[in-house]
C-alpha cells in the first residue's frame, strides 16, 4: 500500500512545483484551454460568421473585466457605450465592403462617443459595486500596497480627464486591435487559416513560453514587471509559434506559395513570440500598477478573459499586416 502511495505523493509534489513555478493551476488551465480550442474550432468549421460573433462576445466580457479592474482604483469606464460602439465596430468592419475605411471611421466615432460618456460618469445599479467588492476581497494585500494608486486618504477621486483617458485607451486596446482579427478574415480567401494564425498561434506561443520557462527558465526577462517571464520562455514562445505557423502554411498553401514565401512562418513565429510576450508584459504592468493579480476569474486556471487575449490582441495587427503584405 505504501508503495502505491509514494508515486502518487511524488506526482502531486511535482505538480505543485509546476503550479508554483508557472503561477497557474495547470490541470485547470489545460482543461479550460482545450474547451476554448473546441469552441473556437467548432465556430470556424460551422461558419466564419459564428467566429465573428464569438469575438464580439469575448470582447464584451473583456470590457466588463476592465471596467471592474479600473473601478477598483476609482476610474470609470462607460461600459454600455463601449459595448455598443465596439460591437458595431467589429460587425460593421466584417460585413462592410470597405473594411478598413469602416473600421477607421467606427473607431473615430467610438472614441468621441466613449469620451463624452466617460465625462458624464453615469452608473446604473449596484452590480459594479458588488463586482469591485468581490475583486478587492480576492486581491493580494501586498499587490494593493505596491500599486501606484495606493494612498492613505480613503477613496481616491480622479478628474474627468482621467476617466476619459482610460476610456479612450480601452477603445484603442480592445475594439481597435480586435478589428485586426476581423479584417484578417476578409482578404485573400483564407479566413480559417488567418483566424488560426491570429488566435491559436499566440496561444501556442504562450504555451511554449510557459513550458520552456517552467523547465528551462533561468534568466529573468523583466523581473520587476513579471518575475516568472524568462529569456528561455521568450525563445520557447518564438519556436512554438514558428512551428505552428509552418503547420498552418503546410495545410493551407500550395508549392508555388512556399517557393517564394518559405520565410514567412519564420518571421511570423518571431513576431508573434516577441509581440505576444510584450503584450503579456503590458498587461502585467497594468495589473501591477492597479494592484490586482488577475484581470478576472471567468476562465479556470487562466484568470480572466483579458489574461488570455492580451497577447492575441497585441500581435493581431502585426500578423494581419504580414499576411496582407505577403499576399497570403
Amino acid at each position: 500500500m505504501e508503495r502505491n502511495e509514494q508515486p502518487h505523493e511524488e506526482a502531486e509534489e511535482t505538480l505543485d512545483q509546476i503550479n508554483k513555478k508557472t503561477g497557474r493551476n495547470m490541470p485547470q488551465a489545460i482543461a479550460t484551454g482545450a474547451a476554448l480550442v473546441i469552441l473556437i474550432v467548432a465556430c470556424l468549421l460551422l461558419s466564419v460568421d459564428l467566429f465573428v460573433l464569438l469575438v464580439v462576445v469575448f470582447m464584451i466580457l473583456a470590457l466588463w473585466e476592465l471596467r471592474v479592474d479600473f473601478a477598483t482604483v476609482g476610474l470609470h469606464l462607460p461600459v454600455f457605450m463601449l459595448w455598443l460602439c465596439s460591437s458595431f465596430t467589429l460587425i460593421a468592419t466584417y460585413y462592410s465592403p470597405y473594411h478598413l475605411i469602416t473600421m477607421s471611421l467606427s473607431i473615430i466615432v467610438s472614441i468621441i462617443l466613449v469620451a463624452i460618456a466617460a465625462s458624464a460618469k453615469i452608473s446604473v445599479g449596484n452590480r459594479l459595486s458588488l463586482a469591485v467588492a468581490g475583486k478587492l476581497s480576492n486581491t493580494d494585500a501586498i499587490a494593493r500596497l505596491e500599486s501606484s494608486f495606493n494612498h492613505e486618504g480613503g477613496e481616491q477621486h480622479h478628474s474627468r480627464l482621467s476617466h476619459v483617458a482610460v476610456s479612450v485607451l480601452t477603445v484603442l486596446y480592445i475594439p481597435l486591435l480586435a478589428s485586426c482579427v476581423i479584417i484578417s478574415l476578409t482578404f485573400n480567401g483564407h479566413p480559417i487559416a488567418h483566424a488560426i494564425m491570429l488566435v491559436f498561434l499566440p496561444a501556442l506561443s504562450d504555451t511554449g513560453g510557459l513550458f520552456a520557462g517552467a523547465w528551462l527558465g533561468k534568466h529573468k526577462l523583466s523581473p520587476r514587471i513579471s518575475p516568472k517571464k524568462s529569456v528561455e520562455g521568450l525563445v520557447g514562445s518564438m519556436l512554438f509559434a514558428m512551428a505552428g505557423a509552418f503547420a498552418v502554411f503546410a495545410c493551407t498553401y500550395d508549392a508555388s506559395k512556399w517557393a517564394t514565401r518559405w520565410w514567412v512562418p519564420i518571421v511570423a513565429g518571431i513576431l508573434i513570440g516577441a509581440v505576444g510576450t510584450f503584450g503579456d508584459l503590458c498587461a502585467s504592468m497594468l495589473k501591477r500598477d492597479i494592484g490586482i493579480k488577475d484581470m478576472g476569474h471567468l476562465l479556470k486556471g487562466h484568470g480572466g478573459v483579458m489574461d488570455r487575449v492580451d497577447s492575441i490582441l497585441m500581435s493581431a495587427p502585426f500578423t494581419c499586416a504580414l499576411l496582407w503584405i505577403t499576399g497570403l
